[in-house]
């Protein structure tokens, strides 16, 4: 806040009465915006920005917890002071619930109100100065482990720690330092395509891989069948490590957690990486095997996954795990989907395998490049992350997993890809009969610039599905997304600053398979 007045909200429905604590603020040096009721309050918390909430509980309309709860929802890092009469323990446990950050009781004088609005901005201001001491330690942490990475486990170790920096700094979006840490992580997304670009056909022949796409029931959900667990499976559709990260709290009550990682195959998008979990196969491998269950030309996203439940049945088979009386399988599109779901959840306390798939966040990333209304809501990563910690924290699917908690059985939840900001256009060079992926592309005789993606001439060396002598892929690397060379300025700019997957970069390769046992 150096350089400029820490700012304040008071919201108060007898803020005209208060008008004489305002001006002993001002004159201290704070910046006093008055409002007298919750709606004013969070339209101008969307708006402005502001350092501390001073809120008064009890208001006509929408009261202060109510105010509280819709403000923290679009920013919540903001400290809130609560101002009440009352001084019941069932309201401080909610407000504390609903994280408010201090309480003054009616009457308060002003300077009652300047101890406190000091005390939690210069806690703040104390804080932002060892965040950046810290950054710079970790900084230069991640500058060395990025000059040695020359294995798997090096690259997850680094997007773990870029991933929780990145939660860092969303408490702290104004300290500076948020654009060198975005340069960081760019930087490092550059030298992390050169390496699976190197490395990548060594793990597709079983040379000292990662766990990938086709090992995630194999190794996270297979064990607790054969040990006779019970077992719910739900995977969330490009759901990031960071994304995990901010919403992995909210589970910590219930369930005992811990968190793998693996890497998902190349592409890096549903029909490839979501068909080999289910398959425990690689594409190549799914198309040979079951080619009445592989369809990679489809006209939709939803046709290509059709036959999930069925290759997840294939691949316990093959593993001679014997899942009696059968699995239940569920999909979820829509908020109805949800919500039905999750009156399932009770009665399949006799089912040994529930496999969910929940594809909302996906579907944001989708609708974005659409809707202005999203792009404006979803500018950046931070926001993005922001949308999914309160979609999560209302949604059915974070009910549901609280009524797994009260049933005896694990829950192992991941991702299938992530997704990437796409920022730099790459031309593509194909014929009519190409695919319209913007982040990977197959056909005929396709090509692009090597420095800003992998051209597969062989589809064999990465197991993907074979096709005519001519077939090959593209897999754009970094932020890059493909852009054909007829109306390129138009599609360059719908498509700049957009969401997309399949590709390569930390945030869609490197994911998190949780194991979560339930706290009874």
């Amino acid at each position: 806040m150096a350089g400029r007045k820490a700012s304040i909200l008071w919201v108060d429905d007898e803020i005209d009465l208060l008008k004489s604590q305002i001006m002993f603020l001002e004159e201290r040096g704070y910046d006093v915006k008055p409002v007298s009721n919750g709606e004013d309050a969070i339209s101008l918390i969307g708006k402005e920005s502001f350092d501390l909430v001073l809120l008064d509980q009890m208001m006509p309309g929408l009261d202060g917890l109510a105010t509280l709860v819709r403000i923290k929802e679009i920013r919540p890092s903001i400290p809130v002071v609560m101002i009440t009469k009352l001084e019941e323990e069932e309201l401080i446990d909610e407000a504390l619930r609903k994280r408010i950050d201090d309480f003054l009781l009616k009457p308060v004088n002003p300077v009652q109100i300047l101890s406190a609005a000091r005390r939690i901005l210069e806690s703040r201001q104390i804080r932002e100065r060892e965040l950046s001491r810290e950054y710079a330690e970790h900084f230069q942490s991640i500058e060395a482990m990025r000059a040695s990475a020359d294995h798997w486990q090096d690259w997850i170790d680094i997007h773990l720690k870029l991933s929780e920096w990145d939660i860092l700094l969303d408490e702290f979006p104004d300290s500076g330092l948020v654009q060198s840490h975005l340069d960081q992580r760019r930087q490092c997304n550059v030298e992390f395509g050169m390496y699976i670009e190197r490395i990548y056909p060594e793990w597709i022949k079983d040379k000292d891989r990662p766990v990938m796409s086709v090992d995630v029931i194999s190794r996270f959900v297979a064990p607790h069948l054969a040990a006779h667990r019970r077992v719910y499976f739900v995977i969330i559709d490009c759901l990031r490590l960071d994304q995990w990260l901010a919403i992995e709290p909210m589970l910590q009550p219930y369930f005992m957690l811990e968190r793998d990682y693996y890497y998902s195959i190349l592409p890096t998008a549903t029909p490839y990486s979501r068909n080999a979990i289910f398959a425990g196969l690689f594409p190549g491998e799914i198309a040979r095997s079951y080619p009445n269950y592989w369809n990679e030309t489809g006209p939709d996203e939803m046709g290509k996954n059709r036959f999930e439940r069925q290759l997840l049945e294939k691949q316990l088979e093959r593993m001679r795990l014997k899942v009696s009386p059968g699995i239940k399988y569920i999909k979820i599109y829509s908020a109805d989907d949800a919500h039905q779901a999750k009156k399932q959840i009770p009665t399949l306390r006799s089912v040994p395998l529930v496999a969910l798939v929940f594809n909302f966040v996906d579907i944001v990333a989708h609708s974005r490049s659409e809707s202005v209304v999203l792009q404006e809501m979803l500018p950046n990563e931070s926001a993005y992350r922001s949308f999914t910690k309160s979609w999560f924290l209302h949604s059915p699917l974070f009910e549901a997993l609280k009524m797994m908690a009260e049933q005896d059985a694990v829950v192992v939840i991941t991702s299938d890809h992530g997704s990437i900001l796409g920022r730099r256009s790459a031309l593509a060079l194909g014929d009519r009969e190409t695919s319209t992926n913007v982040r990977y592309k197959f056909g005929n005789n396709l090509n692009c610039d090597p420095r800003q993606a992998i051209r597969v001439k062989n589809p064999a060396e990465y197991k993907l599905p074979p096709g005519g002598v001519n077939k090959n892929y593209l897999i754009a690397k970094e932020d890059f997304y493909f852009v054909y060379p007829t109306r390129f300025h138009e599609y360059e700019r719908h498509y700049r600053d957009s969401f997309q997957h399949g590709g390569i970069s930390m945030e869609e390769m490197i994911l998190p398979c949780v194991t979560m046992e339930p706290k009874r």
